[in-house]
């Protein structure tokens, strides 16, 4: 493949980090994020990505007109976004433009109860009234409770790297008095008693690659996000937004190099100094001061940092660790619109407790489903052609570590199962397709090197959080540095933007760097 490599104007340098140069390996959120730190604190940046375009799981598929997001759909907490352009005084606005969605999803249940989940109190009130009369009083104590859990897991936790067990150990008193060994489902259960609302709360987690029966309670602290903040699409797609990064981080004289897929990474020591060098398609090696990895982090470890002893000590214990499941995401696209749609919508199937033991530790795939319908077009027309509608729809499904499926023989009849089930919510659906397409586990491990085709890297358990997760800087290998859903806090876009945040601020810690980077203060 050729080598693509674009560079902006050089930006000034500012402190001790004018004459070190960095590495990112991978150009999705979290690794942009840190290449945009990392040039505004003066390191010289090199992002590394494997595919022809940026954004890693967050590419996009065009196809006569219409616009797909592969990956990330929901913008939550735009301030984590916004901040990346103010350290170089720059406003988001200038590069790319938030729409608000409402409601923030529409939930179905297949016994035709609905429930439309928006961010203002009286309206979300509403809805739990329309359900469960019983439950309102019992959702309020809900609410704030998941204000709390924000204040502390996001506001206070959210972007600050757990290196020590000390860390830990400051942080346990809190998170015992919120009860963060309870799951999240367990948690929303002693609020509320109407089944339907129990899902509706706890569905979450299903979003950063959770159980919601396992997942720690700290995540209803997502809630409380959507609450504050609501949900936003990007004019133009996530796509779009992935753009608006690239471009600030070329404004600020980084160099992104596509179709440049690292092979690995080898270590010189001099002087008591470690360098990184990166063998990466399409150029010669290149020495670095520092390696920020936003690869899979068991592809990190067991494939880029190959034959070096601390990385393979840390490939063992990542494969004794428990793994996200996977998704099967069909794309398709329609010449015809369909009036009264939500943009994104969760369809839940007739098992929930079932269905999650099924796609979490089971090992086949379960015969039923329940979805999450993109719709993009809802907020934003030119996502398709003028009369058309942009859809992707999501479905949960075991990692290839659980359930060895041949995804290449089962992949079309389980879309026309997904399209057949659609129907009554999208009537003629089949018969409007003009272009679809589909990724399944097999291809997230073969496309984005994920471990087991999980799609949300290592699962956000209690035992796998904070101090328990891969650390956002590596103990053993000096230099090396993680951003991702693999390392703190996790998956999703403010999760993997924060990682950024925690790595970057623990980088100009180690490397005495004053300037631009740090933390601009708490969120408003």
């Amino acid at each position: 493949m050729s080598l693509a490599a674009v560079a902006g104007p050089r930006a000034p340098r500012s402190g001790t980090g004018s004459h070190r140069r960095a590495a990112v390996i991978g150009s999705g959120f979290g690794g942009l994020a840190a290449a945009i730190r990392l040039q505004s604190l003066g390191f010289e940046t090199v992002c590394y990505e494997a595919q022809d375009q940026p954004g890693g799981r967050a590419a996009v598929y065009e196809d006569g007109g219409y616009v797909f997001d592969a990956g990330p759909t929901v913008i939550t907490a735009p301030h984590c976004l916004e901040e990346l352009f103010a350290l170089s005084g720059r406003r988001m606005a200038d590069y790319v433009r938030l729409l608000p969605v409402t409601p923030l999803y529409r939930l179905q249940w297949s016994d035709g109860v609905a429930f439309d989940y928006v961010a203002d109190e009286a309206g979300l009130i509403e809805q739990v009234r329309r359900v469960n009369p019983a439950d309102v009083d019992g959702y309020r104590r809900f609410a704030d409770y998941s204000r709390q859990v924000f204040a502390k897991g996001y506001e206070e936790l959210g972007a600050v790297p757990f290196l020590n067990f000390t860390d830990m150990i400051r942080a346990a008193p809190h998170l015992a008095r919120l009860r963060a060994d309870r799951s999240v489902y367990a948690t929303v259960s002693r609020f509320v008693k109407d089944e339907h609302l129990r899902q509706a709360f706890s569905f979450h987690p299903l979003l950063v690659g959770g159980n919601p029966m396992e997942t720690s309670s700290i995540y209803t602290l997502i809630h409380w996000i959507e609450r504050k903040w609501g949900v936003f699409f990007p004019e133009g797609g996530t796509g779009a937004l992935v753009r608006g990064l690239v471009r600030l981080f070329q404004d600020l004289g980084g160099t992104l190099r596509l179709e440049s897929p690292v092979d690995r990474v080898t270590l010189e020591t001099n002087g008591g100094a470690t360098r990184h060098i990166v063998h990466a398609a399409g150029g010669p090696p290149q020495a670095f001061d520092v390696v920020v990895s936003n690869a899979d982090v068991h592809h990190t470890y067991a494939r880029l940092y190959r034959g070096v002893a601390a990385a393979g000590r840390r490939q063992r214990r990542l494969e004794r660790m428990a793994w996200s499941m996977s998704l099967f995401v069909l794309y398709f696209g329609t010449n015809r619109r369909y009036p009264n749609l939500a943009h994104h919508t969760i369809l839940f199937g007739p098992r929930f407790q079932g269905l999650l033991r099924d796609i979490f530790h089971g090992h086949r795939l379960p015969a039923d489903f329940s979805l999450y319908l993109h719709a993009p077009t809802i907020t934003d027309p030119g996502m398709a052609p003028p009369g058309g509608e942009s859809f992707y729809v999501l479905s949960p499904v075991p990692h290839l570590g659980n359930a060895a499926i041949d995804w290449e023989a089962v992949a079309k009849g389980y879309g026309d199962a997904i399209l057949e089930s659609l129907e009554p919510h999208l009537p003629g659906v089949r018969d409007a397709i003009v272009t679809r397409r589909h990724c399944t586990p097999a291809d997230f491990a073969s496309r984005f090197n994920a471990h087991h085709g999980s799609a949300f890297s290592v699962a956000p358990t209690l035992t796998q959080s904070a101090y328990f997760r891969p650390h956002n800087r590596d103990p053993d290998i000096p230099g090396l540095y993680l951003v991702g859903a693999g390392t703190h806090p996790g998956a999703g876009v403010p999760g993997v933007v924060n990682s950024a945040k925690a790595t970057c601020d623990t980088i100009a810690a180690d490397f005495h760097v004053v300037g631009l980077g740090h933390a601009l203060g708490k969120p408003g």
